[in-house]
């Protein structure tokens, strides 16, 4: 009877392990091109029928309109950030928000590195990230898989 405990045991962890394996397998592949292309299409799909945002393409394809400037110097891509912010998805439902959230630029998602240096303290943008700037091929809580990502950025200061 020992034996077939041990034999069950054993098939019970070999099965595990197998399970553990492909969780932490990453996503397929998806084509850089194809995806810039989707996105870029999507955003321009949201502009169309947000006719509010005047919306403009960076050569990075990272949408962008400052709706303040802000005074003062731009702050760098390593730069520490207060802001507050809210980031929503392409259908609008809201991921999060938060007020008085301070970061550095280089750690963030590389959207935020590149548009926040777009305006100064005081100024407020909404970006428009492609997924390859935001959390790729991989979801990241309530963000699905190759999401375009929405912000809106207020500028309170950084150092």
């Amino acid at each position: 009877m020992k034996k077939y405990f041990l034999l069950l045991g054993l098939i019970i962890i070999t099965l595990s392990s197998c399970l553990k394996t492909e969780q932490q397998n990453p996503p397929a592949a998806v084509d850089p091109a194809v995806q810039a292309a989707t996105d870029d299409a999507a955003i321009k799909t949201y502009l169309a029928a947000h006719t509010d945002i005047k919306a403009t393409k960076d050569t990075s394809g990272i949408y962008y309109q400052i709706v303040t400037p802000g005074t003062g110097p731009n702050p760098s891509g390593g730069s520490t950030v207060t802001v507050n912010y809210t980031g929503k998805l392409l259908n609008d439902n809201p991921f999060d928000s938060q007020t008085s959230y301070q970061t550095s630029l280089s750690s963030v998602i590389p959207g935020w590195t590149i548009g926040v240096p777009f305006i100064k303290a005081g100024g407020r943008i909404i970006l428009l990230i492609p997924s390859r700037y935001g959390y790729g091929a991989y979801p990241n809580g309530p963000i699905p898989a190759n999401s375009v990502l929405i912000f809106t950025i207020d500028l309170l200061s950084f150092k």
